[in-house]
């Protein structure tokens, strides 16, 4: 069941927002080369208790870190450890956070130091192709479908592969709520966007086959080919004015 949220839910929903920005903020000039996983979840876990929210993924359904990230070939999903990042290595980050009962969710992809303009191109459509699916959805009486056409047709016209297996979600006293976000489908169908919907939309970016696989740990979500992914996530409230980004959107993105 769809649950719309009020405006006093979303108000409280912005505050857990932006102690998430505020964690991307400091994370984002942690990411170099020599850093570890481990290193980069303490960093999170600090940002995010000493705002007074609290880790919204460690724990869930058994994941041990606070912070998912996925390097390279990773999709989502990946586990913190002690290894090392690498020059031009892409790093995506997946990040929640829990305030007063609520929740939001953001993911982003930085390339460590300096990378191949082919992997700016992967990291930058996975952005593109978010702002185009809330575009679609700006006017009301959109669908989810609308959403995820638009998402699909500008990764799948850049020369990449959408992910299948994994989609956006609905949030708000739950990390993942109905109804599911895909990115693919058909315009015109699926659920209606109504003011109170709060959306994690999140597209997956493949640099070849979208088809993934998840390895030995239970968790890390890789590409069946090998190639790289990137994955670009913001939290979005549908209002009477249209859509908010609680997330989003910082400058460096």
């Amino acid at each position: 069941m769809i649950r719309l949220k009020s405006k006093r839910e979303i108000d409280i929903m912005k505050k857990a927002a932006g102690i998430l920005r505020q964690a991307f903020e400091r994370l984002r000039t942690e990411v170099r080369a020599g850093m570890t996983g481990l290193e980069l979840n303490r960093i999170a876990e600090e940002a995010i208790m000493g705002a007074g929210g609290s880790p919204a993924f460690k724990g869930y359904r058994g994941f041990p870190r606070t912070l998912c990230l996925s390097v390279n070939e990773e999709v989502v999903h990946g586990i913190p450890s002690n290894r090392k990042l690498k020059e031009g290595d892409l790093a995506s980050l997946d990040l929640g956070v829990k305030y007063q009962g609520y929740y939001a969710d953001a993911a982003r992809s930085w390339i460590v130091g300096e990378g191949r303009p082919e992997i700016e191109k992967l990291r930058c459509v996975a952005k593109e192709a978010f702002l185009a699916g809330l575009d679609a959805v700006a006017k009301p009486g959109r669908r989810i479908g609308d959403l995820s056409r638009a998402i699909q047709e500008v990764i799948e016209g850049s020369g990449f592969g959408v992910v299948r297996d994994y989609v956006g979600h609905g949030i708000g006293q739950a990390i993942h709520e109905e109804p599911q976000v895909p990115n693919f489908g058909k315009a015109g169908q699926g659920p209606k966007i109504e003011p109170g919907l709060v959306l994690a939309i999140e597209p997956m970016v493949t640099a070849g086959d979208y088809a993934v696989k998840v390895l030995s740990d239970g968790w890390t979500v890789v590409t069946r080919d090998g190639k790289l992914a990137s994955h670009y996530e913001d939290t979005v409230a549908f209002t009477e004015e249209g859509p908010v980004n609680l997330t989003g959107p910082e400058e460096d993105a």
